[in-house]
C-alpha cells in the first residue's frame, strides 16, 4: 500500500491536478451532505433522499448528451422530482413512500434511456454511476463551492423552522408554519447536496455520504447541534481515507469512501460512549449487580411521575 507521504506527494504532483481536485470536492460535498443530511436522519427521509439521488440522473444524463453542465443539469431535474415527491404526498390517499417510489425508479430509468444513446455508453454510465478521481473538470469547482455556501447559508437562515417541521409536522401546522414550503425547500437542499457530491462519490453511492455521517454522528451525541458539527467531520475524514485506499490500491473512489463510512459506522453503533453495544451491556452488568443503586420503589398507589420530553437539542449546558 502506497505510504501516506508518497500519497501527499502526488497530491502535490502538478502532473496529477485532477487528484486534489477530486479530493477538494469531496470535502466540501462531505461538509454540505453532512449538514444537511442531519435533518435527513432525524426525519426518517432517507428514502426521499435516495429517491432524489436518482432523480438527478436523467439531468446528467442530458448535460453529458448535449455537453452541458453537469451541476445545472442534475440539478434542474432534482428539483423538479422533489418538487413533484413534495406535492403529490400531500395527499392523504398514497403515502409518501408510495410517491417516492414511483418517481425513483421512473427517473432512473429515464436517465438511462438518455445516456444509453451517447457514444462510449458504458464507460459513461460506470463514470455516473460510482464515481470517478478525473472527472471533475476545472469549472465544476468553483460552481460547486458557491452552491455549497448557499446551502449552508440557507440551513443556517432557516434552521429552526426546518426543525421544527423534521421533528413535529403537525405542532408546525399548528403554529402557522407552511410545512408545504419547508418540504420544497428541504428537498431542494438535499439535491443540491447530491448533485455537487455525484461526480466523486457516485449516483449509486452518493445516498450513503447524505446518511451515514449524520447516522454515525447521531450515535455519538443526543444534540443537535454537536450532531451537526461532528457530522462532516466525519464525512470529511471518510472522503481523505477513502481518496488515499482509493489512489493506493487502484479501486473505485466512491465505493472505498462509501466503505470507510460504514466502518465509521460500524465502530460508532460498538462504542459510542451511551449509546453504543458495548456501553449499553456494560451498564446492564452494572444495574444487574447485588448491592448497586437502582431506581427507587414508587409506593402503592402513586403514579409514576414521567420526567418531560426534551426536544433534540433544545436543552442548556
Amino acid at each position: 500500500m502506497m505510504s501516506l507521504l508518497d500519497f501527499l506527494s502526488d497530491l502535490g504532483n502538478p502532473d496529477l491536478r485532477f487528484l486534489p481536485k477530486a479530493l477538494a470536492v469531496a470535502l466540501m460535498s462531505s461538509v454540505v451532505c453532512g449538514v444537511v443530511g442531519c435533518y435527513v436522519v432525524l426525519r426518517g427521509m432517507a428514502f426521499i433522499g435516495d429517491a432524489v439521488a436518482h432523480a438527478v440522473f436523467p439531468g446528467l444524463a442530458v448535460a453529458f448528451v448535449v455537453s452541458g453542465n453537469l451541476i445545472l443539469g442534475g440539478t434542474l431535474a432534482g428539483v423538479v422530482t422533489a418538487v413533484l415527491i413534495a406535492v403529490f404526498s400531500q395527499t392523504r390517499r398514497l403515502r409518501e413512500d408510495s410517491v417516492i417510489g414511483v418517481f425513483f425508479v421512473a427517473s432512473f430509468a429515464l436517465g438511462v434511456v438518455i445516456i444509453s444513446r451517447a457514444p462510449g455508453y458504458a464507460g459513461s454510465l460506470q463514470q455516473f454511476l460510482f464515481g470517478s478521481l478525473a472527472g471533475v473538470p476545472d469549472s465544476d469547482l468553483v460552481v460547486i463551492g458557491v452552491v455549497g455556501v448557499v446551502v449552508l447559508g440557507l440551513l443556517m437562515m432557516l434552521h429552526h423552522q426546518l426543525v421544527a417541521v423534521t421533528l413535529d409536522r403537525d405542532g408546525a401546522r399548528a403554529l402557522g408554519l407552511p410545512v408545504l414550503v419547508y418540504d420544497l425547500v428541504l428537498y431542494v437542499l438535499v439535491t443540491l447536496a447530491v448533485v455537487i457530491s455525484v461526480q466523486t462519490i457516485g449516483n449509486v453511492l452518493v445516498l450513503a455520504l447524505l446518511v451515514a455521517p449524520a447516522a454515525t454522528a447521531r450515535l455519538l451525541t443526543d444534540r443537535l447541534g454537536v450532531m451537526m458539527g461532528l457530522a462532516p467531520a466525519i464525512g470529511c475524514t471518510a472522503a481523505v481515507v477513502g481518496i488515499y485506499v482509493s489512489w493506493s490500491w487502484d479501486l473505485p473512489v466512491g465505493a472505498s469512501v462509501v466503505l470507510v463510512l460504514a466502518a465509521f459506522f460500524l465502530l460508532a453503533w460498538l462504542l459510542a460512549p451511551r449509546h453504543g453495544v458495548v456501553a449499553a451491556r456494560v451498564l446492564d452488568r452494572r444495574s444487574r449487580r447485588p448491592g448497586t443503586d437502582g431506581p427507587l420503589p414508587v409506593p402503592p398507589g402513586r403514579p409514576v411521575e414521567h420526567p418531560p420530553a426534551r426536544l433534540l437539542g433544545t436543552d442548556r449546558g
